[in-house]
């Protein structure tokens, strides 16, 4: 055929060679069968006709059949036709099959429009959220059981000088879960090099996520310190003096934060005051109670919360908070300090040891610590009402995520395609909402090892317990960070403990 360049998938050669054979072998037939019957010679006449179909020869790969291709040179364009057999081709209601014909003469090379075969899962996910292919040059996408057994692509593209020694090639790819890529062959689109080259099947981790318990009550707590200044030896409360104006305005933000949403209803605001141990004790002892009644007096006439809402509690002494900051100091008489304030002396001897045996240090305190030590720690306790409507989640998640449980954010997070980045946000979201806990840095750690961000798992896996998925996710950070020996030791472990994500990557490592 004139105009062909760099065609290494044509037919005409191949009938020219075996037309010769088959027209010697008629004649030898023929003159053979002379006398015979006239419908028997039809017969094998017909037989040998037929020979050259049953000669084709047709490359497969992985379910794809190839029976024809060709590149044609017409003017500027490369003009490339694939004849594909899909009748042998099964795809996972998951996953997604991809074949990217593309000219390649080893250095220079140029992908042509795909072909997209998606599972009935894969497909629908795809059309709800507006991505038909996992490619840029995207062609024609087939749901699995609709695609055509047999037909004919076409795709031109412009020719270059480098495709005259160029060859035709296919790649099949196989995505699974999150796009990870599952299975990768490369075929030589010609009849006469039928050989089918594997490529290296990556291994990919399956991410694991953890749903967490349901609470049958979301219980919550809200905590602070606020530091009111009282003159000497005074218990009532004035707005303001000193610093006050902002410590009482710091405690009425945190009782706001909660008070007004209709979702919430708040069941105890806790207070405990303390003093200083600069005085006798049982004089302390009185301040603390009086000064700890003014706060929940000040706080009633603002909230005229239900009786019993409000308790109290006091510590006439803050020797805990005064053992923390000498502890953490760089006092010169730290130790000697530190043996005082632990010994099994009464409060009041115990400061006056510390008066005259130490001056100075003393002084230092006084000035620099003994003010902190007279406060009033507060918390406010409360509940949050359940969510069972998906609608009414999301509603919560944009605007008051706090609100939501654990169990409630991975509801919300299975309604989206894993991997996508809404679903990532969800975990990520959850981990901010609770920062301690184990299955919200599980989940915010599988996130994090998906997008590859390892120093951001490394830090969520160091607060997600000891749970097989946990162990696992350090097994693929190890693996991912190039630790092999590691990452054995860890996926064998989860798997011991009965994890099939683990039992996986062990199956694919030992491949």
């Amino acid at each position: 055929m004139s105009g062909t360049r760099g065609c290494p998938f044509h037919f005409s050669s191949f009938w020219n060679y075996h037309s010769a054979l088959i027209c010697g072998g008629l004649f030898f037939v023929l003159n053979f069968l002379s006398a015979m019957k006239h419908t028997i010679s039809i017969l094998l006449l017909a037989a040998f006709v037929l020979l050259p179909s049953s000669l084709t020869a047709q490359i497969l790969v992985n379910g794809v059949g190839v029976s024809q291709a060709s590149m044609d040179r017409s003017g500027e364009n490369m003009v490339v036709t694939v004849k594909y057999d899909m009748s042998a081709l099964k795809v996972k209601k998951n996953r997604a099959v991809i074949l990217t014909p593309y000219i390649t003469n080893g250095t220079d090379s140029v992908a042509l429009k795909t072909i997209g075969v998606y599972g009935r899962k894969r497909y629908l996910s795809y059309i709800r959220n507006d991505v038909h292919i996992l490619t840029d040059n995207p062609s024609t996408s087939f749901r699995s059981h609709r695609v055509p057994q047999r037909f004919t692509y076409r795709d031109v593209t412009d020719y270059e000088p480098w495709m005259d020694s160029a060859t035709l090639m296919l790649d099949r790819r196989e995505y699974g879960c999150c796009e990870h890529v599952v299975g990768n062959d490369v075929a030589v689109l010609d009849v006469r090099k039928t050989e089918v080259v594997k490529a290296p099947v990556e291994i990919v981790p399956q991410m694991v996520y953890v749903r967490p318990e349901a609470e049958a009550r979301k219980s919550r707590q809200i905590e602070g310190t606020a530091y009111i200044d009282f003159p000497v030896n005074r218990t009532e409360i004035n707005p303001t003096y000193r610093r006050n104006e902002v410590e009482l305005a710091k405690i009425r933000a945190t009782i706001d934060s909660v008070r007004y949403d209709n979702d919430i209803t708040i069941n105890q605001v806790w207070l405990k005051g303390y003093a200083s141990p600069e005085s006798p004790y049982n004089h302390n002892r009185d301040l603390a109670i009086g000064r700890t009644q003014a706060l929940k007096d000040y706080i009633q006439r603002f909230y005229r919360f239900s009786p019993g809402v409000i308790s109290t509690d006091f510590e006439p002494e803050d020797w805990a908070g005064l053992r923390r900051f000498v502890e953490g100091s760089d006092m010169q008489n730290r130790s000697q300090l530190l043996a005082i304030i632990d010994s099994d002396r009464d409060p009041d001897t115990r400061e006056w040891i510390l008066k005259t045996s130490y001056p100075k240090d003393y002084q230092f305190l006084f000035q620099e610590c003994y003010p902190a030590l007279r406060h009033t720690d507060y918390r406010i306790s409360y509940t949050i009402r359940g969510y069972d409507n998906l609608d009414e989640i999301r509603a919560v998640l944009a605007k008051r995520p706090q609100n939501l449980s654990l169990n409630e954010f991975y509801l919300v997070a299975q309604q989206l395609e894993p991997g996508s980045e809404a679903f990532a946000d969800i975990f990520e979201t959850a981990v901010r909402m609770y920062p301690d806990d184990p299955v919200a840095n599980l989940n915010a750690a599988s996130v994090a090892l998906r997008r590859g961000e390892l120093q951001r798992a490394e830090r969520h896996l160091a607060k997600a317990g000891d749970s097989p998925e946990a162990v696992y996710d350090r097994g693929v950070l190890a693996f991912k960070l190039g630790d092999e020996e590691s990452a054995v030791a860890l996926f064998q472990a989860a798997a011991d403990r009965g994890l099939e994500a683990a039992k996986d990557m062990l199956r694919q490592m030992q491949r």
